[in-house]
């Protein structure tokens, strides 16, 4: 199924005002100092009808070329899709609906980003199944440890604060500090078995990274893998935790980003090379 222009920006402004809406709805108690649990219900409905439209958007844009849009916003567009998606699922089991404040802005910027990008251009190099089944396992695993580094950032704001005993409203409406903790290994360990099958099919698949542009990207990728691998074994063995912890996943996950979107950024935007 493909949209008009005018339908694909019409539904491209209708996610962002939902993702919008959603975040709203968390910030409201968390500025008034009160409970989320009469608005959890609103909040959930508004993110799924936004992540649904959202599903849509990429599907759009996969059906143009049959294979996945592999420029820098479209890719960008679907990590969020992913991270906002895992979100709402996390969220039906766990009380972590603060997290919408810093999640859902970041997904809308990154759909609105794509506007008037109905028809992204046909890739340069052919992309068979084996090629898209690695980047699709390179999304998702980037997606997850997006979510890790979030979650980083705001367990050692919480810890700050509780050690300084003046804790905003903001940390205050936050899952405690030792759930906090346990869903960050969580999702490093998730995240760390999707980069080691993602990795794996990339030294399979790809033919020569050297002529593809891609031997950056894949020591970088490695550099993140081992950072985070001791990570998760000093976690286990040594009892790494707090700063330490959240210092070793900001050092992993730079060298991702850099892997992901630094070598696509310099290549597509400054280099205009696809």
């Amino acid at each position: 199924m493909l949209f008009s222009l005018t339908v694909f920006n019409t539904l491209t402004i209708a996610c962002a005002i939902l993702y919008g809406i959603s975040a709203c709805l968390v910030a409201r108690p968390v500025v008034r100092n009160t409970q989320i649990n009469r608005q959890r219900l609103w909040v959930l409905l508004s993110a799924i009808t936004a992540v649904g439209l959202h599903a849509l958007l990429v599907f759009h844009s996969y059906n143009v070329n049959q294979v996945i849009a592999n420029d820098f916003f479209n890719m960008l567009s679907l990590v969020f899709l992913v991270i906002s998606g895992l979100f709402i699922l996390s969220a039906f089991s766990q009380p972590i609906e603060t997290l919408a404040i810093i999640i859902f802005p970041f997904s809308a910027i990154t759909v609105l980003l794509n506007l008037n990008n109905a028809f992204p251009s046909i890739p340069s190099a052919q992309l068979n199944s084996e090629l898209q089944i690695h980047i699709i396992l390179s999304i998702l695993s980037y997606s997850l440890l997006t979510v890790a580094a979030f979650q980083a950032i705001l367990l050692s704001l919480q810890e700050k604060q509780l050690h300084n005993r003046h804790p905003s409203r903001f940390i205050n409406c936050l899952p405690p500090m030792q759930l906090m903790e346990v869903l960050l290994f969580r999702i490093l360990f998730s995240g760390l078995l999707l980069l080691t099958f993602a990795l794996t099919t990339g030294f399979i698949f790809l033919d020569d990274i050297f002529a593809q542009h891609l031997v950056h990207k894949t020591i970088l990728s490695i550099i993140a893998w081992l950072l985070f691998t001791t990570l998760l074994c000093g976690r286990h063995f040594l009892g790494w935790r707090g700063q330490k912890a959240v210092k070793w996943t900001y050092g992993g996950y730079f060298a991702l980003m850099l892997a992901y979107f630094g070598s696509k950024f310099v290549l597509q935007l400054i280099l205009n090379q696809h």
